[in-house]
């Protein structure tokens, strides 16, 4: 099951028995469904507990006749189709007209007397999410959209959303495919959305993926710099190596500075020290800086003696 399946069935669980909160959401799945008209209600939807939810809501706020239907998927993969049917024309008149539109209507907009009452905007954007909404994997990508079917309902949608103060959503619109996409980018906003909603344990399952993103984000720059170091560490050991095996077949490393002639020796016996550590391991110990100035010395020395023997 996909995570945007998991938001919808959690969604789906809401368990609020107030009347009007269940008929702003009812109204928004059904608002926001291709076909909502005075002689047509038709749902259709991937998910199966969307499918379940429209036809309980139906069914306590209008029983009406109702016909189901399911589909194999041909052409989107695998899965099911789940198509809800208000099968008399009658009950799609009643239910149409109780939300207050009349007639055939161009271009539907959302009569916001159906959303009156402080809680009811909530429930209603639950049922739009139902109807058209989705969010990626967080695991992948922060996004969530609405797939709009019309342009003065996506801008309606934006209004509602952004009248949230208290979530402070700032949706974004654009056009694809002729429908009107409004989505969200950003954790903090898709978690902001999914609590508003009703799915709380689901925005929780974002913040835990994204905890876990930074600590191995964290990691994995915490191994690449030790790494870089490493090499780094390595590559400049070896050019000193080398510089003291020069000296050695030119003019002996006893031709050295007795302090030049101990970090020399001190090298050889270990390739792999740091310049701090092989400071700290002289006698007397010098700083970083200090053992650095003489491997610095060591290279003049090693370029110098190899000209004049040349």
């Amino acid at each position: 099951m996909s995570f945007s399946s998991n938001v919808k069935k959690e969604l789906c669980a809401n368990q609020s028995g107030d009347r009007e909160m269940l008929k702003a959401e009812l109204y928004g799945i059904l608002l926001f469904g291709k076909t909502f008209r005075e002689d047509s209600i038709v749902f259709t939807t991937e998910s199966s507990h969307a499918a379940k939810r429209v036809t309980f809501l139906l069914e306590n706020l209008y029983t009406p006749i109702i016909e189901k239907q399911a589909a194999l998927r041909t052409r989107l993969g695998e899965g099911h189709l789940y198509k809800i049917i208000v099968a008399d024309s009658g009950d799609c008149a009643r239910i149409f007209r109780d939300f207050g539109h009349n007639g055939p209507q161009i271009t539907l907009r959302v009569n916001r007397a159906n959303l009156s009452a402080d809680e009811l905007p909530a429930a209603f954007v639950r049922g739009v999410f139902l109807s058209c909404g989705s969010v990626s994997d967080p695991v992948k990508s922060y996004h969530a959209e609405f797939c709009v079917p019309y342009k003065n309902l996506s801008a309606d949608l934006c209004k509602i959303l952004t009248e949230a103060t208290e979530c402070g959503f700032a949706p974004k619109t654009v056009r694809r495919s002729g429908n009107y996409i409004v989505y969200f980018k950003g954790s903090e906003q898709i978690c902001d959305l999914l609590t508003y909603m009703g799915a709380p344990i689901q925005a929780m399952e974002i913040m835990g993926t994204k905890a876990v993103k930074q600590v191995r984000n964290n990691v994995n720059r915490r191994i690449n710099s030790e790494v870089a170091n490493i090499t780094k560490v390595a590559s400049a050991s070896a050019k000193q190596l080398e510089a003291i095996e020069r000296i050695k077949k030119t003019v002996g490393l006893e031709a050295l500075p007795d302090d030049l002639k101990e970090i020399a020796a001190l090298r050889l016996e270990n390739p792999e020290m740091s310049l701090r550590a092989l400071g700290e391991n002289l006698s007397p110990p010098i700083s970083r800086s200090g053992a650095n100035h003489r491997m610095t010395r060591l290279l003049e020395y090693a370029d110098f003696t190899e000209e004049t023997n040349g």
